[in-house]
């Protein structure tokens, strides 16, 4: 199935649900028998339970993980973190205009620019080169103001309480 036009989603904010929001949008495609792409900047470790989702629904759906599993500090990035989101920007750009896929996600595109791996214009490339029938979805904390100027919808998730505050870690099948 084509989109009849496709739109630029924003999910950002400090709150959590942003990715899982994106992974609801991409299994309502997927359900309608669109083809989707998402690629996880950022995204070390796991395999989190939506990789084996996607398994299971290809070749409807398809995640690339990419990333270190380690911490990131914006004052003192390691040179492979900066190749890897570069070599994660260049298959984003070639998923969105393959012709592949109707709905691209880009999860933690917007982390990935606030960290100084890629740039804000980086993403602005990527909307400018858009296809008119491709909607495209970029999650991730602080998206630079610019990106959410260019959006068509921008979801803002505000943390009011969260587990985490109380010592509870990442718990399988709910955050990984």
């Amino acid at each position: 199935m084509m989109l009849e036009y496709g739109l630029v989603q924003v999910y950002t904010g400090n709150g959590k649900g942003k990715t899982t929001a994106s992974l609801g949008l991409a299994l309502r495609a997927v359900g309608r028998g669109m083809r989707v792409c998402m690629i996880q900047f950022i995204k070390g470790g796991g395999p989190y339970g939506e990789h084996m989702a996607a398994a299971k629904f290809s070749p409807l759906l398809t995640i690339h993980q990419t990333g270190r599993d380690t911490w990131l500090f914006r004052d003192n990035l390691d040179p492979e973190d900066v190749r890897i989101a570069r070599e994660s920007l260049d298959l984003g750009r070639q998923v969105l205009t393959g012709g592949a896929y109707d709905l691209v996600i880009l999860d933690e595109i917007n982390g990935a620019a606030w960290f100084g791996l890629i740039s804000a214009d980086d993403i602005l490339a990527l909307i400018s080169r858009k296809p008119p029938q491709v909607e495209l979805v970029l999650t991730g904390r602080n998206a630079d103001s610019r990106v959410i100027d260019a959006a068509d919808l921008v979801t803002e998730m505000v943390e009011v309480k969260h587990y985490y505050q109380q010592g509870v870690q990442a718990r399988i099948g709910i955050e990984k």
